[in-house]
């Protein structure tokens, strides 16, 4: 069943364990595109970017029986050093043995949560990627999180921007305000349209590992080992060209893509 089979793309720990953040196509769930997503997601190898694999992992919960709502988020900016204006993410907020938590299986990278976080506020909730926190802010919550040091293995990425070096990070805000499909229409639109959007100016592909995650910002590969032991995540990255991205999307992301994939990486706030 479509289910069994989405089951097998997350773990008991109910995260995705790809998503691919390709530049491509976002399509918003709506009941006549489901079928499609689904083709896209398991039939494909691909993956997408949270107002897929989000809203497809809210539907799968309310399959299984779970009280789930929809919820909008907003993105720190650090450029701006505030929230985005833009409700550009997705997450759902699900209640499980009577408790409301928060899911999230498309935040990708560093920042990536492994497990439902539960919703109160200050607690640390410790995982994979560093110590999780939502924040009560009266009007909004806030999700941040306390990293470990990086160590780049490779001295010439040393001072790269892609680096974060804040130990402790604000991810994103949002409200419990319910949310249909059709208040992301214009912002997805958006998303994929303006000059100004992150996805307009780099093409980012990312997959979480047992022990950390993969990343293609740009041309920069990176692989990225949590050693919570030492206190560290250790970073290994380096620069390709363009005739391996087929290769490395393939044999480290296990995605074809059907044309080939025109790399971006313009100016613009975003690290691992």
């Amino acid at each position: 069943t479509k289910i069994a089979k989405y089951r097998k793309r997350i773990s008991y720990k109910w995260r995705l364990v790809t998503k691919p953040k390709l530049k491509c196509t976002v399509l918003i769930h709506r009941p006549c595109l489901l079928v499609f997503e689904l083709f896209k997601l398991f039939y494909n190898h691909r993956g997408g970017w949270c107002l897929e694999n989000n809203f497809l992992f809210g539907w799968v919960l309310r399959e299984m029986g779970y009280d789930t709502t929809t919820l909008s988020s907003r993105v720190f900016n650090s450029i701006l050093n505030d929230f985005g204006p833009l409700d550009s993410h997705l997450v759902n907020k699900v209640i499980i043995d009577g408790k409301p938590y928060i899911t999230d299986v498309s935040f990708g990278v560093s920042s990536q949560v492994r497990e439902p976080l539960e919703l109160i506020s200050g607690k640390d909730q410790h995982q994979a990627a560093g110590v999780f926190r939502l924040l009560d802010k009266g009007d909004i919550w806030v999700l941040e999180k306390t990293a470990r040091k990086p160590l780049v293995v490779n001295p010439e990425f040393a001072k790269s921007s892609l680096v974060n070096r804040k130990e402790t990070k604000q991810i994103y805000c949002f409200t419990l305000e319910p949310r249909e499909t059709e208040h992301f229409l214009d912002n997805s639109h958006k998303l994929q349209t303006d000059p100004a959007s992150l996805f307009t100016n780099r093409s980012i592909c990312s997959l979480q590992t047992p022990t950390g995650f993969k990343a293609l910002i740009g041309w920069t590969y990176c692989e990225v080992t949590y050693k919570p032991e030492e206190g560290v995540d250790v970073l290994d990255m380096r620069d390709i060209t363009d005739d391996e991205i087929e290769q490395i999307l393939r044999e480290q992301f296990n995605v074809k893509l059907p044309n080939k994939l025109k790399l971006v990486c313009n100016k613009s706030f975003y690290t691992l």
